[in-house]
């Protein structure tokens, strides 16, 4: 927060409340706009008021808050990510999980080379200044980093649950990568890279992506375990809503200390304890936690977006810049070009291998999908902010030429992207996927599900089954590792759903879980 005496605070926080108010109420009055979404209203917001602030200051400065990317990563992002591994829908999400870790995971490395390769050649004809291996991997990471807000706004998970469920995955997956990547290159010494060096990063990349995801269901398991066990809701429900927030943000703050992917594992928690925890609380707890956790997750993004907007005519940055504003635009251009690039070297090519390896025709992604997936990558966001301000800035603050032009370019990129690209978002997919296109979606969608409920539920639990009607003795089962690989959706979620209903629901809970008190709420196995 910016210096200055205590009323000069309370003025700052006053007025930013405020805007944060003006932008819910104006993103509700344009819910149904072709051209605008939340996002870009926040943006334009903060420019309009960052410019306000600039004639009122003299100059001075554009913002009431000092950006501080420590903030960002401890109080802001947190509940963002959480939220979305709470909300996701966790069948769609792991039926299309190995296509997600390839877009997510290998696509966000091909990415990575190509912006940091393509950087350190055509930096260097622009004179931008001294930069480093170690900050050109860095923007190689920074500009990996995709924010596909603008296109989940547009798509419905169950108007196009296949686009839905890949979209979002993969855009959690790639934050965690990026971040991952981020953090690996500034615990190496890349002065000289050589095979050793490379091999120790590969290895520590893995080694924090499986730590992070165990200490992610780690300590949604134990949340589940002791709300199920001790079932604190018969006398406080409170407590029990106390105890789930804090245990989500546990487990953040443990991967920091413990220096793992804190995106990761908190990402987890959120998938486990959707699937545990929340059905071990009281109804009126499910419905609180479910609300505030989808509420504080908005308020940080619509925050996070109004201060880059207000950010972006900081005067300090740009006074750097004013001096060249031809290399200054030039390296953002060639940014936004290598993301272009990059995001369509990843996406096309692993879509390809995707449909080659998928058997189901209602899992391979069309053309046009994979043209949308390729779009809702090319805008970045608040992950590619925090981490430019966190390599590029101290305390907010750019005293270096080539710093301050990469703050620059990371500002403008962002806000073109956004803008420009998210304007555009709405139009683009009702032309790649009109209404007529979205029906046949939603029909082949259904029947898929219905065709996969005997064999996903076999254990006992289809609902003729559990009518008393129907054996579900009949069903096939594999009986080859051809057959296996023909179908592995179904087979591994339905080993999974056995394991799930033998070993851990009697110790961890979760749906079906009826509560040991008197009284207390209860609902079927499946909803």
């Amino acid at each position: 927060m910016a210096l200055g005496d205590e009323d000069a605070s309370v003025d700052s926080i006053t007025l930013f409340v405020a805007l944060l108010c003006t932008c819910i109420v104006i993103g509700h009055l344009l819910q149904k706009n072709r051209w605008f979404n939340e996002s870009i209203t926040a943006i334009v917001i903060g420019l309009c008021t960052g410019t306000f602030i600039l004639f009122t200051s003299e100059g001075k400065s554009s913002h009431i808050l000092v950006f501080d990317e420590q903030i960002f990563f401890m109080y802001l992002l947190p509940p963002i990510i959480f939220n979305a591994g709470f909300q996701v829908k966790k069948k769609k999400f792991f039926r299309n999980f190995a296509t997600i870790n390839l877009f997510g995971a290998i696509g966000t490395l091909i990415s990575f080379v190509i912006i940091t390769a393509g950087s350190m050649k055509l930096f260097k004809i622009l004179d931008v200044g001294f930069l480093d291996v170690g900050d050109y991997l860095a923007i190689g990471a920074i500009f990996s980093a995709t924010d596909s807000v603008c296109t989940l706004q547009v798509l419905n998970q169950d108007e196009t649950p296949l686009l839905y469920s890949l979209v979002f995955g993969e855009g959690v997956v790639n934050d965690a990568t990026s971040i991952v990547l981020f953090n690996a290159i500034q615990k190496f010494d890349l002065s000289n890279i050589n095979s050793s060096i490379f091999l120790e990063f590969f290895g520590n990349f893995i080694y924090l992506f499986l730590t992070s995801t165990l200490l992610g269901v780690a300590v949604g398991l134990f949340t589940a375990y002791v709300i199920k066990k001790l079932y604190i809701g018969r006398h406080s429900t409170d407590r029990e809503i106390a105890l789930m927030i804090l245990m989500a943000y546990l487990s953040y703050t443990m991967a920091e200390l413990f220096s793992l992917s804190s995106i990761l594992t908190v990402f987890f928690c959120g998938i486990v304890m959707s699937h545990y925890t929340w059905h071990n609380v009281t109804e009126s707890s499910r419905t609180t936690t479910k609300h505030t956790f989808a509420t504080l997750s908005f308020i940080s993004e619509v925050l996070i977006f109004l201060y880059v907007g207000m950010d972006a005519l900081d005067i300090e940055k740009w006074k750097f810049v004013s001096k060249s504003p031809g290399t200054s635009a030039g390296v953002s251009s060639i940014l936004l070009g290598l993301v272009l690039v990059g995001r369509a070297a990843s996406i096309f090519p692993l879509s390809f291998i995707s449909n080659v390896i998928q058997q189901s025709q209602s899992d391979k992604i069309t053309f046009k999908q994979q043209a949308i997936i390729w779009w809702a990558g090319l805008m970045r966001g608040s992950v590619s902010i925090a981490l430019a301000y966190n390599q590029f800035t101290r305390a907010g603050h750019t005293q270096l030429r080539g710093n301050a032009i990469m703050i620059t370019s990371t500002i403008t990129v962002v806000l073109f992207s956004t803008v420009v690209f998210g304007l555009l978002t709405k139009p683009l997919i009702r032309l790649l996927l009109p209404r007529k296109h979205l029906s046949n979606i939603m029909s082949s969608e259904s029947s898929l599900s219905k065709s996969m409920d005997l064999p996903l539920l076999a254990n006992g639990h289809s609902a003729d089954t559990e009518r008393g009607g129907g054996s579900v003795d009949s069903i096939p089962r594999p009986t080859s590792l051809r057959m296996l690989l023909a179908t592995p959706a179904r087979t591994v979620h339905y080993y999974w759903r056995k394991f799930d209903d033998r070993f851990m629901r009697p110790v961890f809970g979760g749906r079906g879980f009826v509560p040991p008190a008197p009284g207390s709420p209860t609902e079927p196995l499946l909803r």
